[in-house]
């Protein structure tokens, strides 16, 4: 945007030349704190001279491949919005299946207690305690930054949950839970994708165990590992995992002594979240 708009209508033209149309449209909305409807009918609305300069800014990001969400400070998951920044995951929809699960073994529980292990911005602890208010929820994470985030996201929803700094267990001692859930780093290190869209602008321990050569699978065998130590009896765990992994993951699980082994397919019809239960 080498000459900065001085309008709504100007902003949204502009802006669209550098980068998707509908991107333009939020970050004018966000910048100039405005509606759709108002870029429709008040196109001759004027942007201060700060809008302007920021909308450029925002938009140099975008055009540079920033994620959205990273540029608007928000993303939606299960139909809430919640805070993101860079020190967080940005909420993928086939997670979403990981809540549904989730939800779906607590309706018959009194008072569950359930663990969300690395739970980044919190969006699945936050979703649950939401949905489940009878849950008594604790969410893990390693990243002080991603729990301030976290906490945020409860303070906005309004619920309650029991947010700790740590590496998966080593926080929850010897508490033990109905149900553990997680979405942990899973994409092998070295994959071409980590390189491609967003991604490298999201935090790398979230995505990645960062093991060359490996399968991906490093933060996925210690939360299988350590499951039996932290769940009640006839308790389950959900894990999420990437596309090709659910075999894997299976085997894991019946490995470590689970039952009820499965894998349960996103909206893609992809097998995405494999879990099980301890008699």
């Amino acid at each position: 945007m080498p000459v900065r708009a001085t309008t709504l209508g100007e902003a949204w033209r502009m802006a669209s030349h550098l980068v998707d149309r509908l991107d333009a449209r939020l970050l004018v909305q966000h910048v100039a704190t405005c509606t759709h409807a108002d870029l429709i009918t008040s196109p001759t609305r004027a942007l201060s001279t700060e809008q302007s300069a920021a909308l450029e800014a925002l938009v140099g990001r975008r055009a540079a491949g920033e994620p959205l969400a990273y540029l608007l400070g928000s993303a939606g998951f299960y139909g809430r919005e919640f805070v993101v920044t860079p020190a967080v995951l940005i909420p993928r929809p086939e997670t979403e299946l990981l809540v549904e699960l989730a939800l779906n073994h607590l309706q018959s529980l009194q008072r569950p207690s359930v663990a969300d292990l690395g739970t980044g911005s919190g969006v699945v602890a936050v979703t649950i305690a939401h949905l489940c208010p009878a849950a008594r929820m604790t969410a893990v994470d390693l990243s002080p930054a991603a729990l301030a985030v976290a906490r945020r996201n409860a303070q906005v929803h309004n619920v309650e949950v029991d947010f700790r700094a740590g590496d998966w267990y080593s926080p929850l001692a010897d508490e033990r839970f109905d149900l553990l859930v997680a979405n942990p780093p899973y994409v092998v290190e070295g994959d071409a994708h980590l390189q491609r869209g967003g991604l490298p602008f999201e935090p790398r321990m979230a995505l990645t165990d960062g093991v060359v050569g490996g399968d991906g699978l490093t933060c996925v065998r210690v939360i299988i590992g350590g499951a039996a130590e932290h769940l009640l009896p006839g308790g389950w765990l959900l894990l999420e995992h990437g596309h090709e992994q659910a075999s894997e993951v299976r085997g894991l699980l019946r490995q470590a002594g689970f039952s009820d082994v499965a894998s349960w397919p996103d909206l893609c019809g992809i097998e995405r979240v494999s879990g099980g239960g301890l008699r």
